[in-house]
């Protein structure tokens, strides 16, 4: 079964981004807006209890933190993604970095961008036109994120929580 590591951002920002989703985004019926920390993994029911308890002891040694979104940017020319930029922290790096390191065999196909995708899987003609459009748009958004969630995929290709974390010894 395939797994995956998010955080889904507030709903003010998940109706902001669905706006665009809707017409850019082919994966908008198939899981709500969201920053991923861990990218799709295959894993066994077995497999994924004790990955699923290392994100839990995980989550204690991180505190909530605040995200930032600060533009609409593209990751053109390696693909024609579409995203709102969020903000580097050291938490957000250092969280991303931990449960990465749990499937440490697994290699990370990109390096790690904090990003909130609003359109991909565009023509480069499609791209050209609708980045040309978003990207003056300022989306500044401001956040506290105390948790993050693993997912896994259904057999229609939807995902759906598996678990939620909460950041914070006292969680």
């Amino acid at each position: 079964m395939k797994y995956g590591v998010v955080i889904f951002p507030s709903k003010a920002l998940q109706d902001l981004a669905n706006s665009y989703r809707k017409r850019y985004d082919p994966h908008y019926s198939l899981i709500p807006p969201h920053m991923t920390l861990k990218s799709p993994f295959e894993a066994t029911e077995n497999e994924i209890k004790p990955f699923s308890d290392k994100l839990r002891s995980l989550a204690k040694s991180f505190e909530p933190f605040t995200l930032k979104t600060t533009k609409v940017s593209s990751f053109k020319p390696v693909n024609n993604v579409i995203y709102f930029k969020v903000s580097p922290t050291s938490e957000l790096d250092g969280l991303h970095n931990e449960i990465n390191q749990q499937f440490s065999e697994q290699n990370l196909e990109y390096s790690f961008v904090p990003h909130i995708t609003i359109g991909q899987k565009l023509s480069n003609d499609e791209h050209s036109d609708v980045y040309g459009s978003l990207r003056m748009l300022k989306v500044e958004h401001e956040e506290v994120i105390d948790r993050f969630h693993l997912l896994y995929q259904l057999e229609n290709g939807s995902w759906t929580v598996y678990e939620t974390f909460r950041l914070g010894k006292e969680a």
